[in-house]
């Protein structure tokens, strides 16, 4: 896995997209979250199709942490089967990659 990830996900409202960043940095599982919204999504589930408002959160981490980023996002969400996506951060300014280290370190 990659040293550093962009980790994505959305909720429903904005109020549950806080309160998953603020949990998982406050556990040092992401140095920093932002939360973008509201976007409008297009999406099969169950076999429909459909379109939505969702809050979309992303979470940058080090491939050490994410499993355990991974596993909060999906016992946290208020979906029972939510999206969660990692894309390796290929390049960074020296600094941020430092600061995404010492922040998700115990």
């Amino acid at each position: 896995m990659a040293d550093f990830l962009q980790v994505s996900t959305a909720t429903p409202t904005r109020e549950q997209a806080v309160a998953l960043a603020r949990s998982a940095v406050a556990e040092r599982l992401a140095a920093g979250a932002q939360i973008i919204g509201p976007v409008t999504s297009a999406f099969w589930h169950d076999g429909e199709f459909g379109t939505g408002e969702e809050w979309q959160l992303l979470l940058k981490t080090t491939g050490v942490r994410y499993p355990a980023l991974e596993a909060h996002l999906i016992e946290h969400h208020p979906w029972e089967n939510p999206e969660v996506c990692a894309t390796e951060i290929v390049q960074g300014a020296a600094r941020c990659l430092e600061w995404i280290t010492r922040s998700t370190s115990d």
